[in-house]
């Protein structure tokens, strides 16, 4: 497959994270992203994609020749789609990425892979469900999963990431930031493809006493440089931190560095600033008019921008494709689309192919993204290791029903607050296996009103949707689940790198057991 060279790609992929509100909700208000200017066979002189929500823009100009293209990947941490001036917010206050927005394509119907930090990010770089990547759990019924410090698996060996796959084509891969897929050694980023990471293995949770619990650990590549609240400070009372800046200058440098070389690069570019205990710097903490959280995306908003600038500066702008999505006036697209979709199509756009010895969940976006082609694909939503529902063109059929339990609802959480739909919003885990709910999400994109079972529509379309489901399930292989058992041993009590710096602390005695998981 021949390269050529993209101009200034500006993927702006915005993907809401998903809040664990049933089947329902909990996909249908996110949305993943989707590469944008193209994947393999030509190349747009300039690309901005944009995928926030339920959305994504593209714009392309005059094709031009070019070389293997870098790739850089802006994941944000639950980061909502109205968040940005371009749907909506009246503030008006992220310029970088309405900008993107206003000369792209936007695509209505993206979805992220879990409304959960660790399977979805699992899901981006392996171009896989959860379910078959083994970011779920078996603990109990359709239950989501993460990995806080106590757990003990993480991302499995027999995954092949992203970057894995571009050193094939010499790529040199950066995380900075937030990595989420397991902190012990053999589940670090340096052991899955990426030769240089800032960051951290956990979120920025905490102040902890680390008595109890450590606080959680920043490497510099494969040594612990410091701790959260301790060398790199987040003060909790008034959000001051300067992280973002931090991961802007260390982005910075990498450009740099990589300019001169002319090797191509994938950046992998985690922040988290907008997930609680959400931080600003000090130049941005009180310039918002949403409060602190406005303050945080305001920084990012601005710290994208310099990336971007930095780009056209080093005169790499043209071979760059930039995604920009997020954990939780153009032409429209209304093709299907999900995160791990990023994952095929980085490597169209890179000349390679999908590993074949596996089944990859992400499809390659090119005929869509550079001919406006449509691709018939069905779209499906698990929570643990069930099949909740599945979306087959502008329908959406739901297995199982179910938002949080009582037992969690009565303490006060509510996860579709104003948004109760009787018989989906459910509180209890309901069973529709037999007979699913139906919605037509042209007529009811809120899905509050299922097709009716006696209607001829809906024998029709159930008749469609079973054959999708059946081939589905006939191939669905899951891994290895890794998201069940806990220790307190494991936490980040002794970090490479940290006997240098004295900040080594004495783990408790190895009692594991089986995680709780209560959504």
């Amino acid at each position: 497959m021949s390269i050529y060279k993209y101009a200034p790609t500006v993927h702006v992929i915005r993907k809401l994270k998903q809040s664990p509100c049933t089947s329902w909700l909990q996909y249908h208000m996110s949305s993943s992203s989707v590469p944008l200017e193209a994947m393999g066979l030509h190349s747009i002189k300039r690309v901005s994609l944009l995928l926030l929500g339920l959305s994504c823009c593209c714009h392309s100009e005059v094709p031009i020749n070019g070389s293997t293209p870098n790739i850089i990947i802006m994941l944000m941490d639950d980061m909502g789609w109205g968040d940005l001036g371009v749907f909506g917010q009246p503030s008006k206050e992220t310029p970088n990425l309405d900008r993107m927005a206003a000369e792209g394509m936007v695509f209505p119907n993206f979805y992220t892979a879990n409304p959960l930090c660790s399977p979805s990010r699992a899901s981006l770089l392996t171009g896989r469900l959860p379910v078959r990547n083994g970011f779920y759990t078996t603990n109990a019924h359709a239950r989501n999963a993460y990995t806080p410090q106590e757990i003990v698996g993480g991302i499995s060996d027999d995954e092949i990431l992203l970057p894995q796959m571009l050193k094939k084509m010499g790529y040199v891969n950066k995380i900075i930031g937030k990595w989420h897929l397991g902190h012990r050694p053999n589940h670090l980023p340096l052991e899955h493809g990426f030769d240089k990471w800032f960051g951290a293995p956990n979120c920025h949770f905490g102040p902890y006493n680390n008595s109890l619990r450590p606080n959680i650990p920043v490497y510099n590549n494969s040594q612990m440089v410091g701790r959260y609240y301790e060398e790199f400070g987040i003060n909790v009372k008034t959000g001051e931190s300067n992280l973002t800046q931090i991961y802007l200058e260390e982005s910075l440098q990498f450009l740099h560095t990589q300019a001169s070389t002319q090797q191509p690069f994938f950046l992998y570019w985690a922040v988290d600033a907008t997930h609680a205990p959400v931080y600003a710097s000090k130049r941005f903490l009180g310039k918002s008019q949403r409060g602190r959280y406005g303050d945080a995306v305001m920084e990012l908003d601005y710290s994208v921008g310099m990336i971007l600038k930095e780009l056209k500066r080093l005169g790499i702008a043209k071979e760059t494709f930039v995604f920009f999505t997020s954990d939780n006036g153009a032409a429209v697209s209304y093709q299907l689309g999900n995160v791990m979709d990023l994952f095929t199509t980085s490597l169209a756009l890179a000349g390679l192919p999908v590993p074949g010895d596996r089944v990859i969940d992400g499809l390659d976006l090119t005929p869509v993204l550079l001919n406006s082609s449509i691709i018939d694909r069905p779209i499906f939503y698990y929570r643990g290791n069930e099949m909740m529902a599945v979306r087959v063109g502008q329908y959406k059929a739901h297995y199982w029903t179910w938002s949080n339990s009582w037992e969690e609802f009565n303490k006060g959480i509510n996860f579709c607050p104003g948004q109760d739909v009787p018989g989906v919003t459910t509180h209890a885990q309901k069973e529709h296996t037999m007979q699913p709910l139906i919605f037509h999400l042209g007529r009811d994109p809120g899905e509050r009103y299922p097709i009716n079972v006696m209607s001829r529509e809906y024998q029709v379309v159930l008749q469609q949707i079973l054959a999708v489901v059946d081939q589905h399930k006939r191939g669905l292989v899951p891994g290895v689940p890794q998201l069940n058992m806990c220790d307190l041993a494991v936490m980040n009590w002794a970090p490479a790198g940290c006997e240098k710096m004295g900040k080594c602390l004495k783990a408790p005695k190895s009692q594991p057991w089986k995680c709780e998981w209560p959504h």
